[in-house]
């Protein structure tokens, strides 16, 4: 992962994506895996511990999306269910903290105690983003945060969110960079003008 030590010192705002930048996501979805085997037990007496597998195993391999589909052709769950599971991603109350990368955590640590700007701008639903924030353990960091939801506006790859930041916090982008894992952070920045790295290259 990119340290703070390899960026050039002349950049004082980092803008960041959060799945799978600062954290991994799926410490988020499996424990929403989890609660939601604990609700199918409970409703239809299914056995949780046979259904966070089938949902693990289904999001391992054939991506998040799949994920409801395939256990309620395998259990013939009421498509009711369809609506506890969405209101799960986006409402669940976590049992664990959601973790920072150490190399992340390390990151934004330094960057305060160089007083430089450090945002938050993500896509995907604003109020499970802002849920997957609030989760979060950010060791007292979060106060030096300013998050935006990209879909408020438009979601990245559109450079609209980050246009708006930097006219609003007065940036000059070439002081900005943004710290991304897809090809969506990458072409935002490309349309934004700003420079690009990626948190999982090595350097």
């Amino acid at each position: 992962m990119i340290k703070y030590s390899d960026i050039d010192k002349h950049i004082n705002a980092f803008v960041f994506e959060l799945d799978n930048v600062l954290y991994p996501e799926k410490d988020y979805l499996y424990q929403v895996y989890y609660l939601f085997a604990g609700f199918l037990e409970y409703t239809e007496l299914l056995d949780a511990q046979v259904l966070v597998k089938l949902m693990v195993q289904t999001h391992e391999e054939q991506g998040a999306d799949a994920v409801f589909n395939v256990v309620q052709e395998r259990f013939k769950l009421d498509e009711k269910y369809r609506f506890n599971f969405a209101h799960l991603l986006i409402n669940a109350q976590v049992p664990l903290k959601l973790l920072l990368y150490p190399e992340m955590l390390s990151m934004l640590q330094e960057i305060v105690v160089d007083r430089k700007q450090i945002f938050i701008v993500t896509n995907g639903n604003p109020q499970q983003q802002l849920n997957k924030i609030k989760h979060a353990d950010w060791q007292e960091l979060e106060k030096y945060l300013t998050c935006y939801f990209a879909e408020e506006i438009v979601a990245k790859p559109e450079p609209d969110m980050v246009d708006m930041l930097i006219k609003k916090h007065n940036l000059q982008r070439r002081e900005i960079v943004m710290i991304g894992a897809s090809e969506t952070d990458q072409l935002c920045a490309q349309a934004c003008g700003i420079d690009y790295i990626d948190a999982h290259k090595n350097y």
